[in-house]
């Protein structure tokens, strides 16, 4: 692999973790009231909340650190596709929303749009997690904490 690949994957791979860490887990930790508040919407016991809040954050760091080092990133980025589904339909809960409507200013689009974008993530996670061939899953299957090399060196010496 030469240096050119070599920056492209990690570049990728940051830009995939890059919501979890640092940016959401920071705001979990620095704005925890807020956080404890949105999920207590959630989980109407505190201790709940907050369980779900620190499983969260513990989430984002670990394996968003897995998925960057090329550590069991296959896993990690399992895991994290479903956070990204189990997130979209606990918090982005735009079918809730009394009239709404893709159409027209004030028609609370964001949300819907935060959905999708937390799927298309999801997505994302998943071709990492199993590739993008068929024999991905098998693959996976067989070896699900297997790491999937990005960084390896080649025969000839070369990243």
């Amino acid at each position: 692999m030469d240096i050119l690949s070599f920056i492209i994957i990690l570049l990728s791979r940051a830009l995939l973790i890059l919501i979890f860490l640092p940016f959401s887990s920071f705001d979990k930790v620095a704005n925890f009231g807020p956080a404890l508040a949105q999920a207590g919407s959630v989980f109407h016991v505190r201790v709940v909340a907050v369980l779900a809040i620190l499983a969260g954050l513990f989430i984002e760091i670990s394996m968003s650190l897995a998925v960057l080092t090329g550590i069991a990133d296959r896993m990690a980025a399992l895991v994290l596709a479903l956070y990204c589904v189990v997130t979209a339909l606990l918090w982005k809960q735009f079918w809730k929303i009394n009239g709404f409507s893709l159409l027209g200013p004030g028609s609370n689009r964001d949300l819907f749009w935060d959905f999708l974008k937390n799927l298309a993530l999801a997505g994302g996670f998943l071709m990492l997690a199993f590739g993008g061939g068929a024999s991905g899953l098998r693959t996976f299957l067989e070896h699900p904490l297997a790491s999937s090399h990005p960084y390896a060196i080649t025969g000839d010496g070369r990243l």
